[in-house]
């Protein structure tokens, strides 16, 4: 991934919506890439709402009109934090479609939206929004969750070998440049389940768990050489991926982690999917998740 050039903030004017365009400001500014500020108004509820409860035709154009100056007003904040002057757009439409639309036609090379919105209502919106955008994944899309300090310091790396593994370390390069970043392999032997059931004895087990750690250590080694990392901390364990995720992002304190999302074959893109899900549910930190 070359550095940013552009990067795109789909915001609700949440609080978390905030942090996420602070965060966005500061990878901004580090990078001197150009930022955008959307926020965009799906009219189908407002519809409704107008024939159940409001006879208004006004309606939309007054939440428009309101979202237009509090994003503006954001704009303004940002400038005089972080000395970067953020374009606005408002839009109204199918949320999803107008953001791709957005990050296509300025070019965009991340996406960044806050994790939840300011009621219930709006978690479940924006969590849904978040998952469509998964599965579209116009670009690489970062999911801030947390208020932003300094820069991103310790970057975690889920990787499992495959194509996009090498994808998500430049990302993770990209994204923050200065942060150490390091690399985790979770693997869970396999078969391992099916030797239980036949009553494997322990030893055979652990000799075979040992087989498998062997060759994820080479592997491991040879991706990070090749991604020019060859010095990087290097993590192997074993387990369930998306538990020993988050568990090594409270072990290591990370501020982000980075993690692709599929595999090369229609199994591990369900299982990179459901970790990846796993990980933005349950990990404190920020995820960047990578095509």
């Amino acid at each position: 991934m070359s550095p940013l050039n552009h990067v795109l903030v789909a915001t609700d004017l949440s609080t978390s919506a905030r942090n996420a365009a602070e965060r966005a400001a500061q990878l901004s500014q580090a990078q001197q890439a150009s930022l955008d500020l959307l926020y965009v108004a799906n009219p189908v509820p407002f519809e409704r709402l107008k024939q159940l409860l409001v006879p208004d035709d006004d309606l939309l154009k007054r939440v428009l009109d309101t979202a237009g100056e509090k994003i503006r007003a954001l704009a303004a904040l940002l400038f005089q934090r972080h000395a970067i002057a953020a374009g606005v757009q408002v839009a109204h439409g199918a949320v999803v479609a107008e953001i791709t639309r957005v990050v296509q036609d300025k070019g965009s090379n991340l996406l960044v939206c806050g994790a939840k919105g300011q009621s219930v209502a709006r978690r479940l919106l924006l969590g849904s929004t978040v998952h469509k955008l998964l599965n579209r994944m116009p670009c690489p899309l970062l999911v801030v969750k947390q208020a932003p300090r300094d820069a991103y310091r310790t970057v975690l790396v889920p990787v499992d070998f495959s194509a996009s593994s090498l994808r998500a370390i430049e990302r993770a390069k990209a994204v923050a440049p200065q942060a150490e970043i390091v690399l985790l392999h979770v693997y869970e032997a396999p078969f391992e389940s099916s030797m239980r059931f036949a009553h494997i004895d322990r030893d055979t087990l652990t000799h075979y768990r040992n087989v498998i750690r062997k060759d994820a250590v080479q592997q491991l080694a040879a991706l990070a050489e090749a991604a020019g990392l060859a010095d990087a901390r290097q993590i192997i364990v074993h387990g369930d991926p998306g538990w020993r995720i988050a568990e090594q992002e409270q072990v290591l304190e990370c501020d982000l982690i980075v993690v692709g999302k599929q595999g090369e074959s229609a199994f591990e893109e369900l299982l990179i999917g459901s970790v990846t899900k796993h990980v933005l549910n349950e990990c404190q930190c920020d995820v960047l998740v990578s095509p």
